[in-house]
């Protein structure tokens, strides 16, 4: 069982290129950063996670891109991905090049996680309805995979195009969210995994993910559980049901509150 971790990354939480450099001194497998774009000052939308009050790190969230691009830097191994980039709200031409750029410069570390996005003045802000978030994300997703993949990409309502660099390997893209038909049919679709929040539930939703993806002829998508709090029961459990990676939650804050938890799931875990 590989173990990576994510924080809310903030300019007041510890620089994430320190972080990457700890984690995979320590061992840990994986970085991943979330984002958001900005957070409007309207709470039309309540928090997702039920909080009366919108957490301080929603509001501070550096872009995860070039936070992940300086942590690249500073490291050589530790896999580097983003939980979730927020693609209906993203260009993808542009999007395309900085996710291709970073996986060529860091030697082909990048893993995409990406989502459709939880609060509506947010989404509406960038020109999405949000009842079209979805379909807009697969848009721009399939645009990117053109453009990753294709020496020629011809990506709708543009001229066929050149691009490049090319990613190293992929990057593997994998679609953050609750289980239901609707989610796997997008991961099986254009993706190559499942990224669900916390991991409740995974072992009851496996059946109709796999047939989702034998209906897709594609197969079997990767289940990679973010922001677990993990317990030796609960990584036994995964790696039960065929998991490989699990990716811990850790606290938003400077250094000092959280290179304690980091010592800790490696001495427990790693």
């Amino acid at each position: 069982m590989r173990l990576g971790v994510t924080m809310f990354a903030t300019d007041l939480a510890m620089p994430a290129p320190a972080l990457a450099r700890a984690a995979e001194e320590r061992g840990f497998s994986s970085l991943f950063l979330p984002e958001h774009t900005h957070i409007p000052v309207s709470r039309r939308t309540p928090p997702a996670a039920g909080q009366a009050v919108l957490p301080e790190e929603y509001k501070r969230t550096v872009d995860p891109l070039v936070a992940l691009a300086a942590a690249a830097s500073v490291t050589g191994a530790i896999r580097l991905g983003t939980g979730i980039l927020l693609a209906a709200q993203r260009e993808p031409i542009v999007t395309a090049k900085a996710v291709a750029t970073l996986d060529h410069l860091s030697g082909g570390r990048v893993v995409l996680g990406i989502g459709f996005g939880w609060n509506v003045e947010e989404i509406e802000n960038h020109g999405v309805p949000y009842q079209s978030r979805r379909e807009v994300a697969r848009r721009n997703v399939l645009a990117m995979r053109a453009l990753w993949r294709d020496e020629v990409a011809e990506i709708d309502g543009h001229e066929p195009s050149w691009s490049w660099p090319k990613p190293v390997c992929g990057p593997p893209v994998y679609v953050g969210g609750a289980a239901g038909p609707k989610l796997f049919a997008h991961v099986a679709e254009y993706a190559e995994g499942w990224m669900p929040i916390g991991g409740k539930g995974v072992k009851a939703a496996l059946p109709a993910l796999r047939e989702a993806c034998e209906k897709a002829e594609r197969p079997m998508a990767r289940v990679l559980p973010i922001g677990t709090r993990p317990t030796r029961e609960k990584l036994d459990y995964f790696a039960g049901m065929g998991i490989e990676e699990v990716v811990a939650t850790l606290p938003s804050a400077p250094a000092d509150g959280v290179l304690p938890v980091l010592d800790s799931y490696a001495e427990r875990f790693l």
